[in-house]
């Protein structure tokens, strides 16, 4: 080859390094961005949101596999407020309970129908309370119990990592109950096994029961339950003022012009009075 080939053949490797690396300059990751509130965000134009998956009727996809739920109409509004659409992830609940999604980037909030703890605050900042919940004893439809006591030699599911499980175990140590507190990784197993006798009695919280019993009717009644003074919260990442200052901000506007009212209705139910 004579040099005048060469250096064409040099000229046109040349380009095309250069246009490789135009091609890869477009692909630019997506390092999050700042809204006009001042609030950082993990993702430019969207609040991310980290929750687990079903928890009817607080998050749960409906027919058209959209995500719906009380927590999630309420985060929206959040979302509004920033001037930014909700985007939500599917995570396990221990990853959101540790906080360890949040540090590492994976969502902004943490909205999975989660009670507030002294042990959650030194992982995770929560907002102000949004719901009051009461833990509840489900059973087979035709089962008469009312007491964990009647549960002597029997098994007990609880959906693991949850305040429901925590209640039952130390109901069951401090009242010496010859129980066994069967765990399952989630909502639906926990329900699975119930509905198929696995377990003769399951505990979590009344309004995810009575959900189940309205897309399930005739099959499970609640028999009993517990009032453990529980609270639900978001939560952000420890340290972010501003991000929970928008949350509490957003939930106290719709609680005085009636939103939340709204909310609650359409997904729980007729709200308490006091």
């Amino acid at each position: 080859m004579n040099m005048q080939g060469t250096s064409r053949v040099a000229a046109l490797a040349a380009a095309a390094v250069l246009a490789l690396s135009g091609v890869a300059g477009c692909a630019k990751e997506d390092t999050g961005g700042t809204t006009d509130t001042g609030v950082a965000l993990v993702k430019s134009g969207v609040l991310t949101t980290c929750t687990h998956l079903p928890y009817a009727p607080f998050q749960s996809k409906d027919a058209a596999g959209k995500v719906v739920g009380f927590d999630v109409a309420l985060v929206d509004l959040v979302a509004a407020k920033l001037k930014v659409t909700q985007e939500i992830v599917d995570t396990p609940f221990e990853g959101i309970k540790s906080g360890s999604d949040l540090n590492a980037g994976k969502c902004d909030l943490a909205a999975a129908g989660m009670t507030i703890t002294e042990e959650r605050k030194k992982v995770l900042d929560f907002s102000d309370p949004y719901f009051d919940a009461t833990q509840a004893l489900a059973v087979l439809t035709g089962k008469e119990v009312k007491t964990l006591e009647e549960l002597a030699g029997k098994r007990l599911g609880v959906q693991g990592g949850t305040t429901g499980e925590e209640y039952i175990n130390a109901q069951v140590k401090e009242k010496k109950l010859d129980i066994e507190v069967v765990s399952y990784r989630d909502l639906a197993a926990l329900q699975q096994a119930l509905a198929t006798n696995q377990v003769v009695a399951a505990v979590n919280d009344l309004p995810v029961w009575n959900e189940y019993i309205k897309a399930n009717p005739g099959k499970v009644v609640v028999a009993t339950g517990f009032d453990t003074g529980e609270q639900y919260g978001f939560a952000v990442k420890k340290g972010n003022a501003a991000l929970l200052k928008a949350v509490n901000e957003a939930l106290a506007g719709a609680r005085s012009d009636g939103t939340y009212d709204k909310i609650y209705k359409s997904w729980i139910g007729e709200k308490p009075v006091g």
